[in-house]
């Protein structure tokens, strides 16, 4: 990657024009948890964050936690893992994406992200500069990442992250936050505020993840993702009680991967932050 085209990235910012593989399809394969990772304590990375890791990390964490009316007095990722968590107790799935849309508008000023849209229009260029700006500012929150390729239009370009081990994951352990607290929501935030599409693929396995820039998500009844169930050590589960089973349709998975109907709100569930509804009233 040559010093111009490096530049470049640092002055962008997050986007990329609408753009529409002829054959939609999901990329990567979504195995069930082995033992290993479902059922043994596993070693997780330690990051040593810099300040501006810091930073970013609890501007987003506040966001976060002004979307719900929650807070919580904890600092650095402990405190956005936090703030995820109590928005996975309180809230259906459905809710936690809005949760987590509410939280990036906050964070994103909307006159910014327009101008990235007229900026940049669709090209093979701003699919690559989105994929390296990703790699290069939000090693913070999901971990180590790198650029690949992929097939677009029968040609091949850097347009796929692929994603190490997503930090969000290993610290949350919970499929059902990954699930409706990153990949759904920041799907939607990304299509309809930057204006392109884009296939989020977690690897329960390995957790790993791709974000494949250009290309539509799969239909959350065909979402090998959604009907995952969750890690034996997931630590809501645990720590909490709570059913982390439940896909953004509302439905609960077995541990055969089936879906089953399941009724969310209950006493939690009904209990809601002023400042959430009356940004659901106004949506």
């Amino acid at each position: 990657m040559d010093a111009k085209f490096v530049a470049q990235c640092r002055v962008s910012t997050l986007t990329l024009a609408h753009w529409k593989p002829k054959h939609p399809s999901v990329v990567g394969v979504l195995a069930r948890p082995s033992d290993s990772i479902s059922g043994e304590k596993r070693i997780t990375n330690v990051y040593k964050d810099s300040l501006f890791d810091h930073i970013a990390i609890n501007y987003l964490s506040k966001c976060v936690q002004e979307a719900t009316g929650l807070r919580n007095s904890k600092s650095g990722y402990e405190s956005l893992v936090e703030a995820a968590t109590t928005a996975s107790q309180r809230f259906s799935p459905i809710q936690q994406h809005q949760v987590v849309i509410q939280a990036l508008d906050r964070a994103f000023p909307k006159p910014m992200l327009l101008l990235i849209r007229i900026l940049l229009p669709p090209s093979k260029f701003t699919r690559k500069l989105f994929a390296v700006f990703t790699t290069l500012l939000f090693a913070w929150l999901v971990g180590p990442s790198e650029v690949r390729e992929s097939e677009v239009d029968g040609r091949r370009e850097k347009n796929v992250v692929h994603i190490k081990k997503c930090r969000f994951l290993e610290e949350t352990n919970c499929v059902g936050m990954c699930i409706n607290l990153c990949k759904i929501p920041s799907q939607s935030f990304i299509k309809h505020s930057l204006g392109t599409s884009v296939n989020m693929v977690p690897n329960f396995d390995d957790m790993s993840c791709e974000m494949i820039f250009g290309q539509d998500p799969p239909e959350s009844t065909d979402d090998p993702a959604l009907k995952q169930p969750c890690f034996k050590l997931c630590k809501a589960k645990k720590s909490h009680g709570m059913n982390c089973l439940v896909d953004a349709a509302g439905f609960q998975v077995s541990k055969e991967g089936t879906r089953v109907p399941h009724l969310w709100y209950g006493d939690k569930a009904e209990t809601h932050h002023p400042s959430f509804l009356s940004h659901q009233d106004n949506s």
